[in-house]
């Protein structure tokens, strides 16, 4: 059982390793760290995911544009854990066909481009899902026949990988928590401890939900906040002038699937500022994204724009003539904030310019601090933390005798991955749906076996004991009500917000962002948890102020 309630009463004062943000890294780094036999816990301001980690392009991939810039060293990084993504959780990092087109127009030729794709190939030590290929103008016409073919050349084919982002992040902190993590979510640091010779020795957190504080003590402190990452380091008064981040915001938009009928993912390029996008099949749905631009306010309120909206929808009209994108036709956006590491230039930088490359601090009094970085490396960034952890406990004499020293996250499934079939998927669907006994139907089956891997099988096995959990949570579609209750009582989620957002996702899937969803969870979750008639009525008007904020850019006026 993880329910929330009972990691706050499990997070005790003395830890091995305080970690401070939950999403990807935070996540990562626990797993890593349980892994090799340290005690650790986890405490995250909000939900797990809820930041940038759950508003990503939703890609594990190699990153084809930094070939233009020359990063080798970054794509190589990337390509191979791409591949290690995929041995250690096939169910949730699946290929995905990508078309670069090219034009009589383009800026690089048909050849250029794909010798630049064999480049891609070789730093992949041709690992890649599939072999690329090129494919001329009239190919592309009986693939991807919405794209536009007005001097359309033709495009290189490749294969990169999707993700479910917000579970990727899920199940490494289901796999800390396996190996005796504690992870706290909707949890604050406040301020930190400092022993006798002024170094960080843990924090103090406060419950949102309770409003109770604890003090927790720890050998050692990670800051992996994300966006948040300098708002935790200004808790500490000798870094309250330091500024590590430049944050830039990136947006999507989601429409149904036959608004913008994709096969394929479609790498595009902007028509006015030439910045790369991506326009991506997402089950019934098609999204767009994504923008790059500085984002100064508070990461809590970054939501998408108009403007925002404009710039996506100027390159689908682009690419897509024949498939115009209307505002009315978009019925979720999410916006992220990609926390990059400040320049020391002093010189004006674009955006899309700045680093993705990750970067890791230790300071004078000990915090170690974690930014940058891509969600495909994460792995790798969470290992070399760690790693910086252990080196730093052994400095202090205060490593355990029993501490492994190499992580082994490269050679550990993700918990949905475990006895996942090596070859024939079909069989993990009908897994399930023997599980359900015939209370969920294919649709319903195939959505657990890709979102949950074989842990789809206890869902459905929630469904069998009890019919009333085999309702879907919306008529029209897969997700059902024992995700609600498997959501509470092994994933700690405990808001309505973190049902419908975080584990089913159907805040961006569903046309209507599930607010006529809204009740019926709220009604369930009041029953499991207990809640009060005025706890329900909160977390249920929580989701719809959650989802009008999402929608603020409609009430804009466009500058188009």
């Amino acid at each position: 059982m993880a329910r929330r309630a009972h990691m706050w009463q499990q997070l005790q004062d003395d830890v091995d390793l305080l970690v401070i943000g939950g999403g990807i890294n935070g996540a990562g780094i626990a797993r890593d760290a349980a892994q090799r036999g340290l005690k650790v816990a986890v405490v995250e301001r909000g939900d797990v995911a809820s930041g940038t980690s759950s508003r990503s392009s939703k890609l594990v991939h190699g990153g084809v544009r930094y070939l233009e810039m020359f990063e080798f060293s970054l794509v190589f990084e990337s390509v191979s854990e791409r591949r290690i993504l995929l041995d250690i959780a096939p169910h949730i990092v699946r290929p995905l066909s990508f078309l670069f087109p090219v034009f009589t127009h383009s800026r690089r030729s048909l050849t250029t481009i794909s010798t630049g794709l064999r480049v891609y190939e070789v730093l992949a030590l041709f690992r890649s899902p599939k072999r690329p290929k090129k494919l001329k103008a009239d190919a592309l016409r009986t693939i991807e026949p919405v794209l536009n073919q007005e001097e359309l050349v033709g495009a290189p084919l490749y294969y990169d990988c999707a993700t479910d982002d917000a579970r990727l992040t899920l199940e490494n902190a289901i796999a800390a928590i396996a190996d005796g993590a504690t992870f706290v979510t909707y949890a604050e640091a406040t301020g930190f401890v400092f022993d006798s010779e002024g170094q960080i020795a843990g924090a103090h957190v406060k419950d949102h939900l309770s409003g109770e504080e604890k003090t927790i003590r720890a050998k050692a402190v990670v800051n992996a906040a994300g966006p948040w990452v300098d708002r935790v380091n200004h808790l500490r008064q000798e870094a309250e002038d330091r500024t590590l981040l430049r944050p830039t915001k990136g947006v999507h938009f989601a429409v149904k699937h036959q608004v913008l009928p994709l096969t394929h993912a479609i790498v595009c390029f902007h028509p006015v500022d030439q910045r790369v996008l991506f326009a991506l099949p997402w089950g019934d749905s098609t999204y767009v994204g994504t923008t790059d631009t500085d984002y100064e306010g508070d990461p809590a309120n970054v939501a998408a724009t108009r403007e925002d909206v404009d710039y996506l929808i100027q390159a689908t009209d682009a690419y897509f003539p024949d498939h115009p994108v209307r505002p009315e036709d978009i019925h979720a956006t999410w916006a992220g904030l990609r926390p990059l590491v400040r320049a020391n230039t002093g010189k004006a930088t674009d955006e899309s310019a700045v680093s993705r490359e990750h970067h890791l601090d230790v300071s004078a009094d000990g915090l170690i601090t974690i930014a940058g970085g891509k969600l495909t490396t994460y792995r790798r960034m969470c290992e070399e933390v760690v790693d910086t952890v252990i080196r730093l406990l052994k400095l202090r004499h205060m490593l355990p005798e029993h501490i492994m020293r190499k992580g082994i996250t490269e050679e550990s499934l993700l918990p949905g991955a475990i006895g996942w079939p090596a070859d024939d998927e079909a069989s993990a669907v009908q897994q399930i749906l023997d599980a359900g006994g015939g209370t969920i139907d294919q649709d319903t089956a195939e959505l657990l076996a890709y979102s949950y891997g074989m842990r789809g099988v206890q869902v459905a096995e929630r469904a069998r004991q009890n019919p009333a959990l085999s309702e879907r949570i919306l008529a029209h579609r897969p997700e059902i009500m024992a995700q609600v209750d498997f959501g509470i009582e092994e994933e700690f989620a405990c808001t309505v917000t973190d049902i419908l957002k975080q584990r089913t996702q159907i805040y961006y899937r569903d046309a209507r962002q599930g607010l006529e969803a809204v009740d019926k969870v709220a009604d369930r979750m009041a029953e499991v948890l207990a809640w009060t008639a005025a706890e329900r009525t909160h977390f249920a008007e929580q989701y719809r102020d959650d989802v009008a904020h999402n929608r603020a850019w409609m009430h804009q006026e466009s500058q188009a």
